[in-house]
């Protein structure tokens, strides 16, 4: 963990351009949209095509309360991470009997619903002529060490690796914790769980709740660092975007799927010299994740690793 921390504190003095910090800062959002869901699929083993809808909620209700009602950015940043929190709670509330496909349709109407909302609720979020001017995080004093200025990309990816890095370690105790067990029992057999005295219900609200929250988080971060927000930013595609790193790096892992938001962030920005070839490159990458390491990159880690001890073991 020091070196993760290590290398994360060096990224934006190793890549100094604006661009390049840009693409840092959306990988960090990125990684808590992917550790999020991985909660509702990887753990609690809930198909969850509904991630886009939190991630606007959050991203609008912090942006509405800044814009429109002058409230601190903390305190909206805690508003927006509620509302999507609630939102994911209802929603697992209205859908809870459903299973496998038919939830996966469910968040996914979800997901629409919200997207047509906000596409056509002129009055609240300007419809598709989107919210400008929206302000970054204000900068801190900090005796000692002086103003820290979120306007500067660089402080900004800071500060939401922070926030990203302390989700990380959050999750990673509460998937090893009793309540991380209900929702792997979930995941592997309701009915056996169900016979063990787990709640189903209630395991899978709470990891609605959870996935949301993270995303709600990442919306707000997004709209303070665009500075602007069209609904088209959250369409549907943006959760099979989400569910994409999820699967690429290894649902249940937590890692895999924060390695896995990295890459298919920087990929496409790698292979932009290729032209509209990219794409065709981007999806035949994905399809090959899929049909030979199911797994993700978590996976191909452990093979890795494994292949090396028994390298280093075999006699010689």
């Amino acid at each position: 963990m020091p070196v993760a921390v290590l290398v994360i504190a060096l990224l934006p003095l190793l890549f100094q351009g604006t661009y390049a910090r840009s693409i840092l800062v959306v990988a960090a959002i990125n990684v808590l949209l992917a550790i999020g869901l991985d909660i509702v699929i990887g753990y609690a083993g809930q198909l969850n095509l509904g991630q886009s809808a939190f991630f606007a909620i959050g991203a609008y209700v912090s942006t509405l309360l800044i814009t429109r009602a002058d409230v601190n950015f903390w305190m909206a940043f805690a508003a927006g991470t509620l509302g999507a929190a609630s939102a994911g709670a209802a929603l697992a509330l209205f859908a809870v009997r459903l299973r496998g496909h038919y939830l996966a349709i469910a968040s996914m109407g979800f997901a629409i619903i919200v997207y047509q909302i906000l596409m056509n609720w002129i009055s609240l979020t300007q419809g598709p002529l989107g919210i400008y001017g929206i302000p970054p995080p204000p900068a801190w004093h900090i005796p000692g060490i002086g103003r820290i200025d979120f306007g500067d990309t660089r402080n900004f990816f800071w500060l939401v690796t922070a926030v990203a890095l302390v989700a990380y370690l959050l999750l990673h105790n509460l998937v090893r914790s009793p309540a991380g067990e209900a929702l792997i029992a979930l995941r592997e057999d309701e009915v056996s769980a169900a016979s063990l005295g787990i709640d189903g219900r209630r395991w899978k609200v709470f990891a609605f709740a959870v996935a949301a929250a993270a995303a709600g988080m990442a919306g707000c971060f997004y709209a303070s660092f665009v500075g602007t927000l069209v609904p088209d930013a959250f369409f549907i595609t943006e959760s099979f975007n989400i569910l994409a790193m999820v699967i690429v790096g290894g649902a249940g892992t937590l890692l895999g799927p924060a390695a896995g938001a990295i890459l298919l962030t920087v990929l496409p920005e790698l292979l932009r010299g290729l032209g509209d070839a990219r794409l065709v490159v981007y999806g035949l990458a994905l399809t090959l994740v899929v049909l030979f390491m199911p797994g993700g990159m978590a996976q191909a880690a452990r093979l890795l690793v494994d292949r090396a001890r028994r390298s280093a073991t075999a006699p010689r």
